[in-house]
């Protein structure tokens, strides 16, 4: 009789040691590299009177690694490729979603899951038809084809889109809405959260917007507020996240998770490093979501952190040994802003005054006042200022927002002054980190390519 017991408790055991994998989140920073999650938590550290780090939750992690990130085109990867082989676990040249670098249709770990009854959510800041979440619906051999992208989203069948609305949802007026296509499809359009919590008690499959973005059909949308730009009421990914756990749990079974910080790649592209800081800190805010579901379901769930590349090639120092970030805290706006505000000061008829533009950055930056300006770099930021209000068409252009001279030369001045270094307006080769907890996370451990990520994790699901 013993000797059944101890059989049966043996048979119990090896069941649980191979049970699945329920719960996966698969959180991408796009454009994170190891500096951009090292700074944020410096900063953090900085601005507490501390030096050192305070950790960020996706480092608390037990298991870290990294991974490579080149395309099947080129040793620099751009989001499309990257978000393939993260999705596909499949190399392809930049610009492709979906297809690898042959042409062939490439099958997405959300699509074999979805096939496998799980249920399926894909979030993001940017808009949901933006490349990296658009890596794990959609097969175009350009990631510019919005409108095409947005038709494959629709036509997926995945339970919840997240973030900001359609780059393209009506080109032209032939063309069919593609709000209206995703209702007619089944899906219910909610506009904030409190919407979407609303309506999720009767909604099958749901694509949750910022409100202005579901308000207006028309509109084409690029990205949810930078974390420094954020009006309050605006919608953030950790609500997002936040939101949709339990509405995927309420459907039954298991479910898979991608949740893009689509904005740090944005404001590393502009070489703006407050705004990078606050948006690595803001995703994180919702790995810290994930980790609370994870401690209540140790046993089913598995937490993957990576990025598809690295964008700026952010250096943590400029010469000397010394970093100053608690200086950035100053900084109220997202250099894309600052330029909005430099350029609505002017009017055909009148440029603004040197003093009103010096309030400004006094109110934006600290400039002037908290922030402490020599006549040399006062020189620098008169010449920049001139060159904004009198020469045409001498914006300094970045992947997704033309910026003026002074605007960047502020920005610029800051980070110099904070010791943050750029390489690039662009992506780099540089490796991005791996973090994870829960069921195999230990097979993330070490050195990877960005192809091996997807499988292993299929692999655990099954």
């Amino acid at each position: 009789m013993k000797r059944f017991w101890y059989l049966l408790a043996c048979i119990l055991l090896c069941l649980t040691a191979q049970a699945e994998v329920k719960y996966i989140f698969y959180f991408i920073g796009d454009g994170m590299g190891p500096n951009q999650v090292l700074v944020a938590e410096m900063y953090l550290a900085d601005v507490n009177g501390k030096l050192g780090r305070n950790k960020l939750f996706m480092t608390q992690m037990p298991v870290a690694g990294m991974c490579a990130t080149y395309s099947a085109s080129d040793a620099i990867t751009d989001s499309s490729a990257a978000g393939t082989a993260l999705a596909t676990g499949e190399k392809t040249n930049n610009g492709v979603l979906g297809l690898n670098a042959n042409g062939d249709t490439l099958t997405t770990i959300a699509e074999r899951l979805k096939y496998n009854g799980w249920n399926i959510g894909i979030l993001t800041t940017v808009a949901i038809d933006h490349a990296t979440p658009a890596s794990f619906y959609a097969n175009s051999g350009s990631r510019n084809d919005y409108y095409q992208i947005g038709k494959q989203l629709v036509s997926s069948g995945f339970d919840l889109f997240g973030g900001a609305g359609f780059h393209r949802p009506q080109p032209d007026k032939k063309d069919a809405n593609l709000y209206d296509l995703a209702e007619k499809q089944g899906y219910t359009i909610a506009g904030g959260i409190g919407d979407a919590m609303y309506k999720s008690k009767s909604a099958q499959k749901m694509i949750v917007l910022q409100a202005s973005d579901a308000a207006d059909r028309q509109k084409e949308c690029g990205n949810l507020p930078y974390t420094i730009d954020r009006a309050p009421g605006e919608m953030t990914l950790k609500e997002l996240t936040a939101f949709a756990i339990p509405y995927l749990q309420s459907k039954g079974g298991s479910f898979f998770m991608m949740i893009e910080g689509g904005m740090i790649d944005y404001a590393c592209h502009s070489r703006d490093g407050a705004s990078a800081i606050g948006e690595a800190i803001d995703f994180d805010a919702a790995i810290g979501v994930a980790l609370e579901f994870y401690h209540q379901h140790p046993d089913e769930t598995l937490i993957l952190v990576t990025a598809d590349h690295e964008t700026g090639g952010m250096a943590l120092g400029n010469g000397g040994h010394h970093l100053d970030l608690q200086i950035l805290k100053n900084q109220h706006c997202s250099v894309g802003a600052l330029s909005d505000m430099l350029s609505a000061m002017y009017t055909d008829t009148q440029v603004p005054s040197w003093d009103k533009v010096k309030e400004l950055l006094g109110d934006k930056l600290g400039f002037y006042r908290e922030v402490t300006i020599s006549n040399e770099e006062d020189a620098e930021l008169q010449e920049a200022y001139h060159r904004t209000y009198e020469e045409k068409g001498s914006e300094v252009k970045t992947l997704y927002k033309d910026i003026n001279q002074l605007s960047n030369a502020a920005i610029a001045l800051l980070n110099k002054k904070a010791h943050l270094g750029w390489t690039s307006y662009s992506h780099t080769a540089a490796a991005v980190p791996i973090f994870a907890i829960g069921k195999g996370a230990e097979r993330f451990s070490g050195w990877h390519d960005n192809t091996e990520l997807a499988p292993m994790l299929l692999q655990l699901a099954k």
